[in-house]
């Protein structure tokens, strides 16, 4: 049986269900939102802390369908703005601001890659973008220097934010799973995000002196 030490202190860490969801759901649409505009947020972190809470609501099925709904169109409507912004920096004699930060995230072998694949496998290649550790900012440009259409991209970038939000709501989900207390699970998920985050690319370091003398 918990203290009332113990209780007082979720009280007070633990603020009332509606609160949470009052200040949550907007503040989490808007984050996601911003991380896909300005590449620095991290998003999927976002996801997973959000999926720990709502883990540990009263309804957490409904809480869970919510975060997965809010997080995947705030996704879409990112990648989408982002996209038209960098459509408009493609088709001036000048640029943009927003092509010339995409040019400098992606790597010029990653973006050579992507738009093998692109061409390779068309729209399909966005779905695996967001799940793969920053590749959905080279698929992007590769898209945006083929001069694909808004409405392709969108068709494409729907189906690719509604499995990237699945993903790391499972990840969430597999965190919290494990600890009784919200903070705790949040702090797993975090965790999980980042190891995700990192592998890939220390992986390809650890391969890349044994690929040079093969």
């Amino acid at each position: 049986m918990a203290t009332v030490a113990e209780t007082l202190s979720d009280t007070v860490v633990r603020p009332p269900e509606a609160t949470q969801q009052a200040l949550g759901y907007p503040s989490l649409f808007l984050l996601i939102v911003l991380g896909s505009l300005v590449p620095v947020v991290p998003t999927g972190a976002l996801v997973s802390g959000a999926a720990v809470v709502a883990l540990h609501q009263s309804l957490p099925v409904f809480a869970l369908l919510t975060v997965f709904g809010i997080s995947s169109l705030a996704a879409f409507l990112g990648d989408l703005g982002l996209y038209w912004l960098g459509k408009r920096g493609v088709g001036s004699k000048n640029g943009s601001r927003w092509l010339s930060a995409l040019r400098e995230r992606a790597a010029p072998e990653r973006l050579a890659q992507a738009d093998r694949k692109l061409r390779e496998h068309g729209v399909a290649v966005l779905v695996v973008s967001r799940l793969v550790p920053a590749g959905r900012i080279p698929v992007m440009l590769a898209c945006l220097l083929a001069r694909m259409r808004m409405r392709e991209f969108a068709r494409g970038d729907v189906l690719a934010c509604l499995a990237w939000s699945a993903v790391y709501q499972l990840i969430g989900v597999a965190g919290g799973s494990l600890f009784p207390r919200p903070w705790e699970g949040v702090a797993a998920a975090i965790l999980l995000t980042v190891l995700v985050s990192v592998a890939p690319s220390l992986w390809r370091r650890a391969r890349g002196p044994r690929a040079s003398e093969q």
